[in-house]
């Protein structure tokens, strides 16, 4: 069986373009970027060398890699502005929005227990309602700009 080479280069760039995406609050932590790096390179070489097929080391690394960050506060502040707000920003503003509103909304998102699979369950509704008439009425209270 040839090795598909995974190093920790491989799993930092694909964890840094993840936190870029999603927790761009996030993307200068370069410390915990490398440290999930480094697990889930040694991670996937353990599993490589205990036998495993190269997708199963690769869903090992890759549940090290992730944990914790499959739900983003901010998508789902860009899934608000992008469906609820289209018509008041152009649709380049949407993630530079999202970023200037996110420190604002901590106070909503703390009223929910926000697990990986948090945009799965029916509370997300609730989350998803309640940060849209926050940031209707933060607009109201204090413009776009």
């Amino acid at each position: 069986m040839k090795k598909e080479q995974k190093d920790f280069s491989y799993f930092q760039l694909k964890l840094r373009e993840h936190i870029d995406s999603s927790f761009p609050d996030r993307s200068n932590d370069t410390k915990f970027i490398e440290q999930r790096a480094r697990w889930a390179a040694n991670a996937y070489e353990g599993a490589f060398r205990s036998g495993n097929p190269i997708p199963e080391c690769e869903e090992i690394a890759n549940s090290i890699l992730f944990e914790g960050l499959h739900f983003s506060k901010f998508d789902s502040l860009f899934d608000v502005l992008t469906y609820e707000f289209a018509d008041l920003f152009f649709e380049f503003e949407h993630r530079d929005f999202a970023l200037k509103i996110l420190p604002e909304c901590q106070e909503v998102f703390a009223k929910y227990d926000l697990v990986d699979d948090f945009a799965y369950t029916t509370e997300y509704d609730f989350l998803y309602t309640e940060l849209t008439g926050f940031i209707a009425i933060w607009i109201e209270n204090n413009g776009i700009r």
